[in-house]
């Protein structure tokens, strides 16, 4: 993990998702839906605070966010997603995962699968590539108005109990173990500090670089994956 940038993976994606702001507004609206179900009030809803926050962090109306948890506090027709976790090889070797909340699993795998393969990938079994990431808390603080060097930011990272941090001219990465991420995050904000990205993800052990072509294949993958409405997120091991 070292000495990479989950950022500037972030960032490169970044013009193409601001395109589909609508839909990840909804994709957002089911995850709020999902956690909402466990409980309406985030302050006794650690896993809703934390995709509230997400949707907050990409501009998502109150309104929006508001009407996401009163569906779900609702027992009417109440919908029923389940969450799978995806696995595959991209162009290039690219390890992927993909994860999705859907009411259909059939038509869920159905295309995540017709994704990867006429994207230059293919579908793999469950644990293919899962070992090659690691579970980890992830805070990003921007670096612009911000009067502290990177030695005090570390600093207060690791007694906030943070595990590890990388340094851009733009952002400080901040990661943690997952058990620890709500605590280092509150500690944080107490000490003063905000988030452009706060969130539980799959952090690559390793990086690999494509070339030109395979550059391209992996961009249409990944806008595929993208533009289904079941696919939540999705994890690579591709140098931004």
């Amino acid at each position: 993990m070292s000495g990479h940038s989950k950022w500037k993976n972030i960032q490169g994606r970044k013009n193409a998702q601001d395109a589909k702001r609508g839909k990840i507004f909804q994709k957002l609206a089911k995850e709020i839906y999902v956690a909402a179900k466990n409980g309406p009030d985030p302050e006794m809803n650690p896993s809703l605070r934390l995709v509230i926050d997400k949707a907050k962090a990409v501009n998502m109306p109150n309104d929006n966010i508001k009407r996401a948890i009163h569906k779900a506090s609702g027992n009417q027709n109440a919908e029923n997603y389940e969450e799978i976790t995806y696995e595959g090889y991209g162009p290039g070797g690219a390890a992927i995962m993909v994860t999705a909340l859907t009411d259909n699993k059939n038509r869920t795998a159905s295309n995540v699968r017709v994704a990867f393969s006429r994207n230059g990938g293919n579908l793999g079994e469950t644990g293919c590539v899962s070992y090659l990431f690691d579970r980890k808390g992830y805070l990003v603080i921007e670096r612009e108005n911000l009067d502290i060097d990177e030695d005090d930011m570390l600093l207060q990272a690791i007694e906030a109990g943070a595990e590890e941090m990388e340094t851009s001219d733009e952002v400080f990465e901040i990661y943690t173990e997952p058990e620890s991420f709500m605590e280092v995050k509150k500690n944080l904000e107490n000490s003063g500090f905000t988030f452009v990205t706060a969130e539980i993800t799959m952090v690559p052990q390793t990086y690999i670089t494509l070339d030109e072509e395979q550059s391209d294949k992996m961009e249409r993958l990944l806008d595929r994956l993208e533009d289904d409405d079941d696919v939540q997120n999705i994890y690579h091991n591709v140098e931004g």
